[in-house]
């Protein structure tokens, strides 16, 4: 993403740590900065709103994480820019998947890096027109003009040619409906069609750790939908990853069997049916926060929904008898000022209203 956007040197993000080219990339960083400042060219004239879709594009066709649907709209409430999870998400729909890479496919970012990393993958979405190609980069060109100098070609194991991608459509799904009016993220990448789809009865736990007891001893069925509420931003708070608990699902063999609905987030490492940045979290009193034991849950990533089966009146009648949230062990410091400021998932969990809002640039004092 970092050289998607153009904040980054092309190539630079990929070498691996012990590489030595990571030397030359540190060296021309330095001169690209003395440049930029001559120029004065800042960030926020890198990072637009086409840049940030060029972003979007780049996690869409390597299957990568749904942590990128937080981290854009993080980075455009900085700069100023509306984008969020479902901005996001409609671009990664329309974007083939063709880089193969780990968990959904065979390769990991060492092979990437090996043949060609990044700006391969970007010539290639530039083939079929789907990068805006005259955004300002790090280097002082523009993505077109930087691209140029780029010799490498599809391999063919790693990155395939866009014309015959691994899917049709990018690795990331949103959802929405009205167990998740603001949104919520799926990845699928790996997934065939028959997996996107799944309807269940919702087996409900108020944090991870009383979710992985429960995995851990057996205590859910197959054709469930497990429901890890109380973890998102403001609830977590931090909206940590639920990787325990899916990694345990998979171990037992049941990854296929049960899906996994949160307000928390995962790692790029999730394997499984798992939704995560269910928004309005249940923090914030959202449907989340009133589902119950049995209640039907439909999670369909073809066609973007995350429903459960009731009315609207039952919804807002079990919103009047709802307690409120979830008291946590953090009633002091920093972390429960975090708590009160942080916003929801879609805008991505920012404690603060960003450029928009601001009387006055640091830069030009």
């Amino acid at each position: 993403m970092s050289e998607a956007i153009g904040l980054a040197l092309l190539n630079s993000s990929g070498a691996p740590a012990p590489y030595e080219s990571r030397d030359q990339f540190c060296e021309a960083s330095g001169a690209a900065v003395m440049r930029l400042i001559e120029r004065n060219i800042r960030a926020r004239d890198i990072v637009t709103r086409k840049s940030l879709e060029n972003a979007a594009r780049v996690v869409a066709c390597t299957g990568g994480s749904t942590n990128a649907a937080l981290h854009l709209p993080a980075i455009a409430n900085e700069a100023g820019i509306d984008f969020d999870l479902f901005d996001v998400a409609d671009i990664m729909r329309d974007t083939p998947y063709f880089v193969n890479l780990r968990p959904g496919g065979e390769y990991v970012a060492k092979d990437l890096y090996e043949v060609g990393g990044v700006p391969v993958v970007m010539k290639e979405l530039a083939k079929a027109g789907l990068l805006h190609l005259d955004c300002i980069t790090a280097s002082g060109q523009t993505l077109g003009e930087a691209l140029e100098e780029i010799k490498g070609a599809p391999d063919g194991r790693v990155i395939h040619a866009i014309g015959t991608p691994i899917t049709p459509t990018g690795g990331v799904v949103g959802l929405k409906g009205n167990l998740a009016p603001d949104g919520a993220i799926v990845k699928v990448a790996g997934m065939s069609e028959a997996e996107q789809v799944f309807t269940g009865p919702a087996r409900v736990f108020e944090c991870e750790e009383e979710a992985f007891e429960a995995v851990k001893n057996r205590g859910y069925k197959e054709g469930e939908v497990i429901v890890i509420r109380n973890e998102g931003p403001a609830g977590g708070p931090g909206m940590r990853e639920m990787l325990a608990t899916t990694a345990a699902l998979s171990g037992q063999g049941m990854g296929k069997k049960v899906a996994l609905i949160t307000d928390g987030r995962f790692s790029g490492a999730t394997r499984g049916f798992c939704v995560g940045h269910v928004g309005p979290e249940a923090a914030h009193g959202g449907p989340i926060a009133l589902l119950q034991n049995g209640d039907m849950i439909t999670i369909n990533a073809i066609t973007g929904e995350l429903s459960v089966a009731l009315t609207e009146a039952e919804l807002a009648a079990r919103k009047a008898a709802w307690a409120g949230p979830k008291p946590t062990q953090y009633e002091s410091g920093a972390v429960w000022k975090f708590a009160r400021m942080v916003g929801g998932a879609r805008w991505g969990a920012v404690t603060h209203p960003g450029a928009k809002a601001e009387k006055h640039i640091y830069m030009d004092q």
